[in-house]
């Protein structure tokens, strides 16, 4: 389905830049310190996606996460750089109570500086392996891109796992549904929604590939300069991710990948694409890669020559080039096809990084268009 998309003037909308750092990873192997982080904690994409008890919203080990942005909390604002995350839907930030030494290497919130901030009274807890990030929640005003919401519940972390250690950001502001909310904390956007402070109730993500700079989340609208017409249209299946069938995945025209048709989560707090091991296998011989201490490598000499992956998706045609599914490094290159869950498959920053991504919550559905190339 492919509809035109009337876009109100930009004074309308609310946009939040995105800067793409280094991430854990890069620090890591620049520290020697790569291959036992990996032994250490093992990469499950699909932790943050299993459901938990009440109180508990788990996390997952993605050191290949770069993009962060900038929102403030509390009167007068304090600053954090968040990672925007359209897989989980909790706000939560280190707080000046954080007894792990990991918080010190991150900004801190400081309730008592705050003329806004109401405690909750309740503690949560994010399981991340065998430990994870706690601590209480509390009420305050969120600033996102000049947007002001206020009364939104938050996170205050006393405990952080020492994953944190080695990303830029410091903490993660939730996208999602309010059904994956903690504790009943009602997300972000929702409270951007019912306080009136977007013109649409949609959100939309713009993420360069190349270049530091340029990224972008923009609330409320969205932003031609970032993506060509058309879009495609497709309904969330699951209002609780962003959840959407992908009718099959090819290469050369030959289905490699999802025949029949499978579930597929839309996340930008994840970097790579996901899927059942026996598809991720399949696509990965299919491109030339083979595994190497845990990583599907290629020849950084063969890229120009490797096939385009093909998601097709409501009837349309999204093709991945090897220039976007290969990560380059000085370490190497290698395919960004890993195993995940046997049931759903995940569309990360690989994906996002091509197709300008729109998340509408009044019709409940994703939007993709072909991104513009940043400069």
């Amino acid at each position: 389905m492919v509809w035109a998309f009337a876009v109100f003037a930009m004074v309308a909308l609310s946009e939040v830049p995105l800067l793409k750092g280094k991430s854990a990873r890069e620090v890591l192997e620049e520290q020697g310190l790569w291959e036992e982080y990996k032994v250490k904690y093992p990469y499950n994409p699909m932790g943050k996606f299993e459901r938990s008890a009440v109180g508990k919203v788990p996390m997952f080990n993605n050191a290949d996460m770069t993009y962060y942005g900038v929102i403030f909390i509390g009167t007068p604002p304090q600053s954090f750089k968040v990672l925007f995350d359209t897989g989980s839907s909790i706000l939560w930030v280190p707080s000046v109570y954080c007894t792990t030494p990991i918080c010190n290497i991150h900004n801190k919130f400081n309730p008592d500086l705050s003329s806004t901030y109401r405690n909750n009274g309740s503690i949560f807890s994010i399981p991340y392996t065998t430990e994870g990030v706690g601590g209480f929640l509390g009420y305050d005003t969120v600033t996102v891109g000049g947007l002001t919401v206020v009364n939104q519940m938050f996170g205050l972390s006393e405990a952080e796992t020492p994953n944190m250690m080695h990303v830029v950001f410091d903490g993660i502001l939730g996208l999602a549904y309010p059904g994956l909310a903690l504790s009943g904390a009602t997300p972000v956007f929702d409270n951007m929604m019912s306080q009136g402070l977007v013109r649409q109730d949609l959100f939309a993500v713009y993420l360069s590939s190349k270049s530091q700079q340029g990224s972008v989340v923009t609330f409320g609208g969205v932003d031609p300069i970032h993506y060509y017409e058309p879009i495609t249209w497709i309904p969330v299946t699951r209002e609780l991710y962003w959840q959407i069938a992908v009718d099959s995945v090819t290469i050369n025209g030959q289905v490699v990948a999802c025949s029949g048709g499978c579930q597929a989560i839309v996340d930008t707090g994840t970097s790579f694409i996901t899927g059942p091991e026996k598809s991720m296998n399949n696509i990965n011989s299919c491109v030339g890669s083979r595994v190497l201490r845990g990583d599907y490598v290629v020849s950084c000499h063969k890229i120009s020559q490797m096939p385009d992956v093909t998601f097709h998706i409501q009837g349309q045609e999204f093709t991945l080039p090897a220039s976007a599914y290969v990560l380059q490094s000085q370490y190497g290159c290698r395919a960004a096809f890993f195993r995940g869950d046997d049931s759903l498959w995940i569309l990360g920053d690989v994906f996002i990084q091509q197709y300008y991504s729109i998340f509408d919550r009044a019709h409940n559905m994703v939007g993709f268009a072909k991104a513009r190339k940043s400069t």
